[in-house]
């Protein structure tokens, strides 16, 4: 359990990626913060499910994208725990497929104002906590759309394209005070919303994947709870694509 004891929140914790993140968090020894915007709900059975499960864990409804919504949600987190550990971002903002030439300035604005706030807003809120206790790690889900571009996802990938580079200079700028920041690319995930990914696409998809499957959202959590635990101390800055082979570093 390397993540015992570790006072850890994930942004968009009620679904998918961000679910299978807070289970396998938990299962390490983390007290987990499952925060998320739309379903409380959804939240709530993950805490249930963690503490049936003999963990500890708290749900927190919040926007990623508001400063004073995220900033009362961190003072929760230390009200109630005394610190805040772990950071790991995976609140999803959305994805419109559109080309270039028929995407609005105002749609490719919005997609990329919201992914760099989901990440500067929590990151800005937890720093000086992280500072202070000289610890802190900071995982972010970002998309291998940012580096290997597909069609009509010019704005989702420009946007995960700026969280990958975010992410680099929070690493240099808060390695000397002991937090790290590392993101995690996956790329075809299996989902619940058809609109991801069909399970047609999905076994074509795997059919030429070198591990010859798509991801499961454990398979991303693995490595996300990976990054966040003491094995991964000496890492800082990295980029790690999660996708069986498909994309290769």
């Amino acid at each position: 359990m390397s993540l015992h004891g570790k006072v850890t929140i994930v942004t968009g914790g009620a679904r998918g990626i961000g679910r299978a993140t807070c289970i396998q968090l938990a299962r390490q020894g983390a007290k987990v913060v499952v925060n998320d915007f739309e379903s409380d709900v959804a939240a709530e059975s993950i805490v249930a499910e963690i503490i049936a499960d003999g963990g500890e864990a708290i749900s927190i409804q919040a926007d990623v994208r508001s400063a004073e919504q995220v900033g009362k949600l961190v003072e929760t987190v230390k009200n109630t725990f005394g610190r805040v550990d772990v950071l790991v971002c995976t609140a999803n903002m959305g994805v419109h497929a559109t080309t270039f030439a028929e995407l609005p300035w105002e749609q490719f604005e919005r997609q990329l104002t919201d992914e760099l706030k989901a990440a500067f807003i929590p990151t800005k809120a937890v720093i000086p906590t992280m500072m202070a206790q000289q610890f802190g790690r900071i995982v972010y889900l970002s998309s291998t759309e940012g580096r290997d571009p597909s069609p009509q996802y010019i704005a989702f990938g420009t946007g995960k394209g700026g969280l990958d580079t975010f992410a680099r200079y929070i690493a240099q700028e808060f390695g000397p005070y002991g937090v790290s920041a590392n993101v995690v690319a996956p790329g075809f995930v299996r989902s619940d919303d058809p609109l991801m990914i069909s399970e047609e696409e999905g076994r074509v998809v795997g059919s030429f994947t070198p591990l010859r499957r798509i991801a499961e959202p454990e398979d991303v959590a693995g490595v996300i709870s990976f990054l966040a635990g003491d094995d991964a101390r000496f890492l800082t800055g990295t980029y790690t694509p999660v996708t069986g082979g498909l994309i290769m570093e």
